[in-house]
């Protein structure tokens, strides 16, 4: 996937760069993690977001995720697809 592509795709026009940029974050220092260390990852990315005020709302994450999906490649979309399960889980 090409680090940037997704951002400027017209899915996510709507949605403020700042929270695009957070996202980029967390999709590109996650992709070399291993299971063991995802958890402890996304509850750091938790907190820094919870810090700087970034949330969203269920209608941003699917439209972030299906802006994802188009961009990325298939070992790519396999882990978004595993994020989303943990994330309906909850």
């Amino acid at each position: 996937m090409n680090q940037n592509e997704w951002m400027n795709d017209p899915l996510v026009a709507g949605i403020d760069k700042a929270k695009l940029q957070f996202l980029q974050m967390l999709v590109f220092e996650s992709r070399n993690l291993t299971k063991e260390q995802m958890i402890p990852f996304l509850m750091s990315v938790a907190q820094k977001g919870k810090a700087s005020n970034v949330s969203f709302d269920d209608r941003e994450i699917e439209t972030i995720v299906a802006a994802l999906r188009k961009y990325a490649s298939p070992d790519e979309v396999d882990k978004i697809n595993k994020l989303m399960a943990m994330k309906k889980r909850r």
